[in-house]
């Protein structure tokens, strides 16, 4: 650690200890989140609790300052959190806020409503339209696709060497994957393959599928020629490509246009949504919420793919009938998010979504 970088008890001491170092850095951590405007010493002094004057205030934003908590954006401006200003806010002194009683019935009725066609796209999809519309964020949601219950498969001819392989799920979601043929394959193959696979496939997820089939090789080499045999093992093997088991939704980057300020403000959110187009790097970013319960707070340069947009992200993994995490729901936006009252909205959508997928009503 080198010298011009504050120990974290260095932080904690100065804030915890000193009741007056609290309040003010409360208050430029309050006005940063409320407006996004740096906050002077005059404001502070009228607003704090107690009686102290624009001298005192500014001693004390000093020595915040020197902790690495706030910053001063430009000459004779007032003070903005840093960072590791927000970190420490949130991790040490943050009063996370309840979700009132028309916010929960809300999230509750919209996600049951998209429900009721057991469409799980759609239920997700909801999901994180409304995260989206309730924080002013962009909402994101990232679930696994290896668990889905398969419904029937389809072997569709490309060319002689190439067919798709049409997996098509119980929740309606269908997906395509490639597969090399082997040469020599007569036409019939194909549909005799896949009435093999369709006479075992109901309800069964591909991994189940593919037990299944490996403890039945005997019946199978009775039943089909080599080279079909061939294909009905090649195509439940086959993968759709690396993290392709993760599916992201985004809805709602348009909000985070809504409340630009300057043209640094403009640059970032390009930025962002660079990031978000990178869809590898997002899902390798929600993937980490699932490393616990409850909810996960990332704020700017704390990772890698928000560092050049400095942007926030709040989110809290969901669970299946058996329980294991199987996804993660979440709000992207700027690093002033209101996080007090994003942490409970997060946290209560991602149960939400648990009940339904394990069969709560």
């Amino acid at each position: 650690m080198s010298a011009h970088t504050p120990r974290p008890e260095t932080i904690s001491g100065l804030v915890e200890t000193d009741q007056r170092s609290r309040e003010i850095f409360r208050q430029i951590v309050d006005g940063y989140l409320t407006t996004g405007e740096p906050v002077g010493s005059r404001n502070i002094a009228r607003l704090l609790p107690m009686a102290l004057s624009p001298a005192t205030v500014r001693n004390v934003m000093t020595d915040l300052e020197l902790a690495g908590l706030i910053y001063a954006p430009h000459t004779s401006a007032g003070r903005l959190p840093t960072e590791r200003g927000l970190r420490f806010f949130v991790d040490a002194m943050m009063e996370v806020g309840n979700l009132t009683a028309d916010e929960r019935s809300r999230i509750e009725a919209q996600i049951r409503v998209a429900a009721s066609n057991r469409n799980l796209d759609q239920t997700l999809t909801e999901a994180s339209a409304l995260l989206s519309g309730l924080s002013r964020g962009a909402g994101v949601v990232v679930t696994t696709k290896a668990d889905v219950r398969l419904k029937h498969i389809e072997f569709v001819r490309l060319d002689p060497l190439r067919a798709l392989v049409v997996l098509v799920s119980e929740d309606g979601t269908v997906e395509n994957r490639l597969l090399a043929l082997p040469p020599g394959l007569p036409a019939s193959a194909l549909s005799e393959a896949a009435n093999f696979l369709n006479a075992r496939i109901l309800g069964k997820t591909l991994a189940e599928l593919r037990g299944e089939i490996g403890g039945q090789r005997a019946l199978m080499e009775r039943e089909l020629d080599a080279l079909t045999a061939r294909l009905v093992e090649s195509g439940i093997a086959t993968q759709a490509g690396p993290g392709s088991d993760r599916h992201l939704i985004v809805r709602g980057q348009a909000n985070l246009l809504d409340d630009l300020r300057a043209q640094e403000d403009l640059e970032r959110i390009r930025m962002l949504f660079g990031d978000l187009e990178t869809q590898t790097d997002v899902i390798d970013l929600l993937t980490r919420a699932e490393d616990g319960d409850g909810v996960r707070i990332f704020i700017g340069s704390e990772n890698k793919l928000f560092s050049m947009s400095g942007s926030s992200m709040v989110a809290a993994p969901f669970r299946d009938a058996e329980q294991r995490i199987v996804g993660v729901v979440g709000i992207i936006g700027p690093t002033r998010l209101n996080y007090a009252r994003i942490v409970p909205m997060v946290d209560y959508t991602a149960k939400v979504v648990g009940r339904l997928l394990d069969g709560s009503r």
